[in-house]
């Protein structure tokens, strides 16, 4: 992964964020209830993209952006990577429901891995 890949995947998961702020302010009892339907299984989805390649790929930002001294650069990426594996546990478990109610999002965007992940990005974002 490379600044340009993790550039993107943030800014993937912030979108899917705050469109789950505005549907959890909707009141909706269930996915199909509502005319964002598609577009919350699609954000759900780019977010579940992008929170696995960080689970799986982000520690080889630090060969391709040659940071250094890579062992400070490596620690805060091993804690990235565990919270996005599980904030990424949270939000498959919300996209296998069938339905997906507003309360369920917003305890997903309550849930404390959704922002500790997120809170690590902005870090991220900022030293990398």
């Amino acid at each position: 992964m490379n600044r340009a890949e993790l550039t993107a995947h943030i800014e993937a998961i912030e979108k899917a964020y705050e469109f789950f702020l505005s549907y959890a302010a909707q009141g909706a009892t269930d996915d199909a209830a509502v005319n964002v339907s598609g577009q919350l299984r699609q954000f759900l989805g780019d977010a579940d993209t992008a929170i696995r390649a960080l689970e799986t790929d982000l520690s080889s930002i630090i060969a391709a952006e040659d940071l250094k001294p890579a062992d400070i650069y490596r620690d805060v990426i091993d804690v990235t990577s565990r919270d996005a594996a599980a904030a990424g546990a949270a939000l498959r478990v919300v996209v296998a429901q069938g339905t997906i109610s507003s309360q369920l999002i917003d305890n997903l965007n309550a849930s404390m891995h959704m922002r500790a992940l997120l809170t690590d990005l902005f870090l991220l974002d900022d030293v990398v």
